[in-house]
């Protein structure tokens, strides 16, 4: 895998995002992506039929994942979607999380990779989900890959374009302009990663147009 891409909970209930975004990889011709993915609005709209929340998130991540494969697929791009429980590709045990890379190595080489959040305990047996923070920090070390890209918040793009930065560190990270425009699931994470806008992220492998937020 020659990058990390995360979709949030904000980004996958705006279809204008998710159309942008299948775009830019539709460019990514000589790069190969792992996208992650959890839940998103979708989930309080399940629980509003009656589901409970738990059953409610699990469904709305495994809907997700059969969308957003579609999606990539009226873009023409050859995905490979999984959640990470089947075949137990992930596992959380004791609050660790073990990635099966023998069997990430051994899939087709040239699809692009769609995972949820969705892993295997075996203590219970039953799917569970984790935070995609966590899980993009496991892959991170796993892929030993700094390529994370997580997606800003600011439909406008005017934060990211017309104040950029070339890196944000934990000391601006205090300042509230700046966090309004990171999801949630990355704004107290451990891992570094890439800032970008869902058109930008097609100039991968150019990083011009990417911030660095350093941890």
């Amino acid at each position: 895998m020659d990058y990390i891409a995360v979709l949030d909970y904000q980004h996958l209930d705006n279809g204008l995002f998710l159309s942008a975004f299948a775009k830019s990889v539709a460019t990514h011709e000589n790069s190969r992506g792992l996208i992650l993915h959890g839940d998103s609005e979708y989930t309080e709209r399940l629980i509003q039929t009656g589901l409970i929340r738990e059953e409610a998130t699990k469904r709305a991540i495994k809907d997700l994942n059969h969308r957003l494969i579609a999606l990539l697929a009226d873009y023409g791009i050859s995905t490979i979607g999984l959640n990470g429980y089947q075949r137990s590709l992930i596992m959380k045990k004791d609050n660790a999380i073990t990635i099966d890379t023998n069997q990430l190595n051994n899939l087709p080489s040239k699809p692009h990779l769609l995972l949820s959040n969705l892993v295997d305990n075996p203590d219970t047996g039953i799917p569970e989900r984790i935070d995609l923070d966590q899980l993009a920090a496991a892959f991170q070390r796993s892929l030993k890959t700094s390529h994370l890209f997580v997606f800003t918040l600011d439909d406008t793009e005017e934060l990211i374009n017309q104040n950029r930065f070339d890196e944000i560190t934990d000391q601006k990270m205090g300042e509230s302009h700046l966090r309004e425009i990171i999801p949630d699931e990355f704004r107290n994470n451990s891992c570094s990663f890439y800032l970008t806008t869902a058109q930008e992220f097609a100039t991968y492998p150019n990083l011009q147009n990417a911030t660095l937020v350093r941890r």
